[in-house]
């Protein structure tokens, strides 16, 4: 397997459930550890993983917030600083209303690590929604989708689902950004859809605008709507027709 994934460009690593299996993965230079959730309470195991110096995943399925404070303060005393902690729900299937996926960021608040997603759900939704709330990790079952029953295969993702988690993720990660409150560069060509103030009756240089001359129309490209108070009331610069667009300079 190790080979395959070398051959494929995919990095490699499993979980381990015992000392003796960190020293196998060690003899297959693993680049990282995942521990399974039932083992977040083995501190012998937790030590000797950190030991390896090398990044650990930690899963979280079957503990309170006391076992994952003593299983993150174990790692990080015994030499492992490069933690993601999965919020799992041990259940096979796990009902998407109990994913409780708001715990996500208050983990990463709690504990100052990275937080992932370890996901027994069926479908893709519930990975996706995970990714929105700060998930960096997605660990899913998946299955060749050959018809062979196994002990997963009936929550598990068959290649084509997989594939389309993989493409929603990537969607989601985009649609996230950043914070922006003015227009995007798409959004931009479309701010003459706005309406804005035109001239709806000719006035004559020297006159005093009053709202009888004015309609808020599109496109946008006059003064915008919420200027109309402090622009009645002025004079005009120079002979509006019907149709032209209000500006600071005619005023």
């Amino acid at each position: 397997m190790v080979k395959e994934a070398e051959k494929a460009g995919i990095e490699i690593f499993g979980s381990v459930f015992d000392e003796t299996s960190v020293d196998f993965m060690e003899a297959l230079h693993t680049s990282a550890y995942k521990i399974a959730a039932p083992e977040i309470n083995d501190m012998a195991l937790l030590r000797k993983v950190a030991a390896t110096g090398k990044p650990v995943i930690l899963s979280t399925g079957l503990a309170d917030i006391i076992d994952i404070d003593y299983a993150i303060t174990t790692l990080k005393e015994s030499g492992c600083h490069d933690i993601i902690v999965l919020k799992c729900t041990t259940a096979y299937p796990a009902p998407a209303e109990e994913a409780n996926l708001r715990t996500i960021p208050n983990l990463r608040e709690t504990f100052g690590v990275q937080v992932g997603l370890s996901d027994h759900s069926t479908g893709i939704a519930v990975p996706i929604a995970a990714v929105s709330l700060g998930a960096v990790v997605v660990e899913k079952h998946f299955t060749l989708g050959d018809k062979e029953e196994t002990v997963d295969s009936f929550f598990s993702l068959d290649p084509n689902e997989f594939s389309a988690m993989v493409s929603s993720i990537r969607i989601a990660e985009q649609a996230l950004g950043g914070v922006v409150y003015g227009l995007t560069a798409e959004a931009e060509k479309n701010r003459n859809g706005m309406r804005s103030l035109y001239i709806s009756k000719p006035i004559k240089n020297g006159e005093i605008l009053t709202v009888r001359h004015l309609k808020s129309v599109r496109p946008g490209y006059g003064l915008a709507p919420k200027y109309l108070e402090e622009v009645v009331g002025k004079k005009v610069k120079c002979n509006l027709e019907m149709g032209d667009r209000l500006t600071w300079d005619v005023l």
